[in-house]
């Protein structure tokens, strides 16, 4: 056969489907199990991407929701205005300004200019170093500064730093300042009461944030409102009992008063008779609640409702009162107090001054410790503790004011005759200024004793009887001797105006002895007598040189207190008093 014929051969062979060579090392042979292999793995293949669909379109829906929403989505805080705080006239004195929160995404910002980061710093009053510091967060959103001034943040905006975002809150402002710091108190960053009334009406004043969902790209902008989750409700407004006028004549004197005797500190508070609403309360040293940066504790301390003491002299109104009320007395009756000293058991009790045979009301006047002391020694020590108790000494105050402390009276059944007689005249036991100044009610009033209150009232509450009104209209008058000539707080007297009061002179108890440089000077009295309007307390602690008695330190700070309170409420004279008068021998007594 020839060639070509062979060739056309093959071809033919080879359509027809003959191997175009018998060669066993050419022949081409699959065998049956690969191919079933191929196609197991491709058909695993399309299951496992049916099923992954199947999970992700139908059992994660939520999940993948959810996980994108966060990428886009944002829950925006809509803040509430804190309440404002006024006087009981309506003016101001806490209010909330709108502010700007300086936040950033420190990895967009990262990016930005040398220079604009260096302007930034500087707006936020922070070094380059401050700032790079809270920019090195790994965290995706970082607080830069927090209660920035409008005008401020409005420049950094205009920096137009990628990354930086302002978020709107608010600021507390308090228009008078340390004036009345310690009643108003003051907030933290977040907005929430820290001291005073501030904390104690936290849930009154806060009110209710609101919040929006929003939609933000990339760059933190909002590019749609998605919905409104909930409207912001405004704290409710608070209306104290402070009268701004009396309370900045209390601060004032009180201020100028531990100026003048060089003293460790001082306060004094007022209160309304007839209502029990806290007028003034002062104290000094104090601070500035809208510059808190060099605050510290001495001036955060509200000695008026925290710190105790032994009251003294101031005292002895309660032993006299209560042996009167249950005709153990009368302003008349005699007791010899004799050259000055009297001995109970192995302790002597001494006058300042020999008083030798005098009344009652003499007792009070010249502020004898001897003359208190027989008197308290005629009664069971039952009923002074009962006393002391149902005026508040050693009683948790209720008054819806942080901080006020209870004070301290020890059981009746642990005093001994020495003890009873020193807690006659102030010794022994501890108590607040306040529940000093309130414990008077019970002579201001009609025997009868009225809780107190930081809000204005409309009307006036229930008193608890105490005394009869007789034996309060008795120890009002032994009260006025005190102030007149004679008396051991003639530097209380008020021209124009009869008042009446107690001195308290007390040693420092420290390191477990009395101290003997160390005084608390006091006085409480009341205004005008003929029918009392205003109880005032004023303490100064440790008043430095020769002059540190009640009325020599605290007498004055009254007077001069309640002639301008007085008169500020238009509370008309009762007294031919043109001025003060002061013999030239000094009232003699403890004082």
């Amino acid at each position: 056969m020839s060639r070509g014929s062979n060739v056309n051969t093959s071809r033919v062979a080879a359509a027809k489907g003959v191997a175009f060579s018998k060669s066993p090392v050419l022949a081409v042979r699959l065998p049956t199990w690969r191919s079933r292999v191929v196609l197991f793995v491709l058909f695993a293949a399309f299951a496992a991407l049916a099923g992954r669909a199947l999970w992700l379109q139908g059992l994660s829906t939520q999940f993948l929701q959810k996980q994108g929403e966060i990428r886009y989505a944002r829950t925006l805080e809509l803040p509430a205005t804190r309440g404002k705080i006024t006087d009981r006239d309506g003016q101001v004195l806490a209010s909330s300004v709108p502010v700007k929160a300086i936040w950033a995404i420190p990895d967009d910002v990262q990016e930005a200019a040398p220079a604009k980061l260096k302007q930034l710093a500087k707006l936020l009053d922070m070094s380059d170093a401050e700032l790079q510091k809270k920019l090195d967060s790994d965290r995706s959103f970082v607080y830069l500064k927090r209660q920035v001034e409008q005008d401020v943040a409005d420049q950094i905006t205009k920096l137009g730093i990628e990354g930086i975002q302002t978020r709107k809150e608010y600021k507390r402002f308090y228009p008078q300042g340390e004036v009345t710091t310690h009643v108003v108190g003051f907030t933290n960053v977040e907005d929430q009461g820290q001291e005073s009334m501030e904390l104690a009406q936290q849930k009154t004043l806060q009110g209710i944030t609101g919040s929006r969902r929003v939609i933000k790209d990339r760059l933190g902008r909002i590019v749609e409102d998605i919905e409104s989750v909930r409207e912001p409700h405004d704290g409710k407004d608070l209306m104290l009992s402070i009268d701004s006028k009396i309370q900045y004549i209390a601060f004032t004197q009180v201020k100028d008063a531990v100026e003048k005797f060089h003293a460790k500190a001082g306060a004094a508070v007022v209160l309304d008779v007839h209502t029990g609403e806290v007028l003034a309360l002062a104290n000094w040293p104090t601070y500035n609640p809208n510059d808190r940066s060099k605050l510290t504790g001495e001036q955060l301390r509200n000695r008026v409702m925290t710190d105790t003491f032994e009251p003294g002299s101031s005292l002895k109104p309660f032993t006299v009162g209560l042996a009167l009320d249950e005709g153990r007395v009368k302003p008349h009756t005699m007791f010899d107090t004799g050259n000055g000293s009297f001995v109970i058991a192995d302790r002597v009790i001494h006058d300042t001054h020999p008083h030798y045979l005098i009344d009652v009301q003499t007792i009070i006047q010249k502020s004898s410790n001897i003359g208190t002391s027989k008197i308290a020694l005629g009664m069971p020590a039952e009923d002074m503790w009962e006393m002391f108790t149902k005026v508040g000494f050693g009683q948790q105050p209720k008054w819806g004011f942080p901080g006020a402390v209870a004070g301290r009276v020890r059981p009746y059944k642990s005093w001994r005759p020495i003890e009873q007689a020193n807690m006659s005249f102030g010794q022994g036991i501890s108590v607040s200024l306040i529940q000093l100044a309130r414990s008077y009610m019970i002579f201001a009033r009609d025997g009868d004793i009225i809780p107190l209150s930081f809000q204005k009232l409309h009307e006036a509450p229930h008193g608890t009887q105490v005394v009869s009104a007789k034996t309060a209209a008795e120890m009002r008058e032994m009260l006025e001797m005190v102030t007149q000539p004679g008396g051991s707080a003639v530097k209380a007297q008020v021209p124009g105006y009869r008042v009446g009061g107690k001195t308290g002179t007390a040693q420092k108890f420290l390191n477990g002895r009395y101290s003997q440089t160390k005084y608390i000077g006091n006085f409480v009295g009341m205004a005008p007598m003929s029918d009392p309007r205003f109880i005032i307390a004023v303490m100064i602690d440790e008043p430095g040189g020769p002059v540190h008695v009640g009325g020599d330190v605290a007498g004055p700070v009254f007077s001069t207190l309640a002639a301008q309170a007085l008169r500020a409420k238009n509370v008309a004279p009762d007294s031919d008093l043109t001025h003060i008068i002061i013999p030239e021998s000094a009232a003699q007594g403890n004082m």
